[in-house]
């Protein structure tokens, strides 16, 4: 889509780290979570990186259809393992467990939310922008978050998502 501030992976992923890391540490403090939350910060930090090789191909033509959805995540496990295999062997296996993080079912679930969170809000900050063709993605971006069964977004929601709206004026 036509955006009127462009976003980079390292910004976005820089961002989807906060956010996880707000996340957890949420998590941790307020429901009983266990993260170690900056670890979950760092493995948000690579969340994408794999994207430096592939770029980024547009979520409705990356989830048309389960073909497509495999087709794609077998391109992720490549590009990754492409990504390992550029650097020392001596530090290989420091950044795989960084990398292929799909094990840890509760981080990778984190970091998706904090993933969608980061998506949403560039809805919200284009539309703020006066970039009304992000309307839509916003509404359904949203729809899936708020369908996220964790008390830590559901406390970011509440908490934190509100002032993304906000004018540097509005700030108290």
């Amino acid at each position: 889509m036509r955006n009127t501030q462009l976003e980079n992976i390292q910004e976005h992923s820089l961002q989807v780290a906060m956010i996880a890391h707000a996340l957890a540490v949420t998590a941790n403090r307020l429901f009983g979570g266990n993260f170690n939350a900056d670890r979950v910060a760092v493995i948000a930090m690579y969340h994408d990186s794999n994207e430096t090789i592939t770029g980024d191909m547009p979520a409705p033509i990356k989830y048309f259809n389960p073909d497509i959805s495999k087709a794609y995540k077998d391109v992720e496990e490549v590009s990754k393992e492409k990504l390992l295999s550029m650097l020392p062997k001596e530090l290989e296996s420091d950044f795989r467990e960084i990398l292929f993080y799909e094990n840890d079912a509760e981080v990778k679930q984190l970091i998706k939310a904090a993933d969608r969170l980061s998506a949403y809000i560039k809805c919200l900050e284009e539309i703020k922008a006066g970039n009304t063709e992000f309307k839509k993605a916003g509404k359904a971006i949203f729809n899936d978050i708020k369908a996220i069964d964790r008390p830590e977004v559901k406390y970011f929601i509440e908490n934190f998502l509100p002032s993304f709206s906000l004018s540097l004026d509005e700030f108290e």
